[in-house]
């Protein structure tokens, strides 16, 4: 129970909708909403097979995992054809270690751990001179996230900028894949997402407003050297492979919301695989300039970023791995465990983040204080804090004239039946 399980139980709840052939409704976004009024994430549904034989949030969290970690094999081959075995193995453990990716694995679950392969994938096809498989490995992108179409069209225009001398009808290819790309975000932003919002628009063009791009700066800066310094040394700065990060980096500092602007959470797994690329392109050209210092950098930046990435490891998620307790289960979650599963299946429950990811598999799961007029037939919380006060008395001012009991209680977790 260590694992966040806010958007870790939305999408479990659009998966357990694709997995039993029904609409993905995510019903801590609010009773009955449509995820595809959220997100465009319809990718998501690959995982509904594997959900509907193991229904459970573990299995999301491996698929995930497991994505990152195809998304090695690409990266390590690119780099091991171009810079040699050594310094492409070097190359991979960076990539596999880089903070951003930890940091992904460490947070939930997350619709873009589909597009880190799609995208390391199409850089390897791209620097392979392979145009039209870089292409067709970028085109699933507009299927994962709404923005990753922009995205698809920087990889295209890349394709076409590197494809224009000695294949004219591939860039021509690559120009016509870049204007799809743009086209479908624009479609999804103002009509698909929409149609299936119960609010008629795009919820997040809010976050959008800001004071400027320089709004943040301090805060932008430090992300920015993060980006660059210890995955790449900044020898990506000259491979022109570093214009498939814009999109991304575009939308997080224009907007107005500070927790896209850092180096937490998810945001930055989609930048790691065009950062360990454009490394590789940029020491592989690198190699054959007439400057003594720069030959020498290129050669031993692969070797220093996967210093970098292992150096930075111990403050990292994985360290977790060297710790005792995380392969023991506390007293703790064992009696929340056994407190939750008292709530029968199919029951609604309304909980905040503690209990979700240990019901959303077998109940109807309401945000807490966002049910808009259902009134739940269990409420579960984490009050180990005793952020709700009297729990009864914080039900029932959730849903007036309702009557709630306590029902049981364990290690900070409080049980509320509706009822008697």
């Amino acid at each position: 129970m260590e694992t966040l399980s806010w958007d870790l139980g939305i999408f479990e709840q659009a998966i357990r909708g694709y997995a039993h052939l029904q609409a993905p409704i995510a019903d801590l976004k609010g009773p009955g909403s449509h995820i595809l009024g959220d997100h465009f994430s319809p990718v998501t549904a690959l995982l509904a097979p594997f959900y509907r034989v193991f229904p459970t949030p573990v299995t999301l969290l491996v698929a995930q995992a497991a994505l990152f970690a195809l998304a090695v094999l690409p990266v390590t081959r690119a780099a091991g054809r171009l810079l040699g075995p050594a310094r492409g193995t070097a190359v991979g453990v960076a990539f596999g270690l880089s903070w951003g990716v930890q940091r992904a694995v460490d947070f939930d679950f997350h619709e873009i751990c589909f597009a880190v392969p799609l995208i390391a994938f199409a850089l390897e096809a791209l620097l392979a001179h392979r145009w039209r498989a870089a292409l067709w490995w970028a085109l699933p992108l507009v299927l994962v996230k709404e923005d990753l179409g922009v995205t698809l069209s920087a990889i295209a225009l890349l394709v076409a900028l590197r494809a224009r001398r000695t294949d004219p009808r591939a860039a021509w290819w690559a120009l016509g894949t870049a204007v799809f790309g743009l086209a479908a975000a624009l479609l999804v932003f103002t009509v698909v997402i929409p149609a299936f919002n119960t609010g008629g628009d795009y919820g997040y063009w809010d976050k959008l407003a800001s004071h400027g791009p320089f709004d943040g700066l301090d805060t932008k800066i430090r992300t920015l050297l993060w980006i660059l310094v210890p995955t790449t040394g900044l020898l990506a700065l000259r491979s022109p492979l570093l214009l498939a990060l814009l999109p991304t980096l575009g939308w997080r500092f224009l907007s107005g919301e500070e927790h896209y602007w850092s180096t937490d959470w998810h945001y930055n797994a989609v930048l790691m695989p065009v950062l360990a690329l454009a490394l590789v392109d940029a020491a592989d050209a690198a190699r054959r300039s007439p400057r003594p210092w720069l030959r020498s950098y290129a050669l031993h930046a692969p070797f220093a970023v996967a210093a970098a990435a292992l150096a930075l490891t111990p403050h990292q998620p994985l360290a977790a791995l060297t710790e005792a307790p995380t392969y023991r289960k506390s007293e703790r979650v064992t009696e929340a465990e056994q407190l939750l599963a008292r709530i029968p299946d199919g029951a609604s429950v309304e909980a905040d983040v503690g209990p979700i990811a240990r019901l959303v598999s077998r109940c109807r799961v309401f945000w807490i204080g966002d049910t808009r007029g259902v009134v739940p037939d269990w409420i579960a919380l984490d009050n180990g804090s005793g952020w709700a006060g009297n729990p009864v008395e914080y039900a029932e001012k959730l849903h007036p004239g309702e009557t709630f009991t306590l029902f049981g209680q364990a290690s900070g977790y409080v049980l509320l039946k509706h009822g008697g």
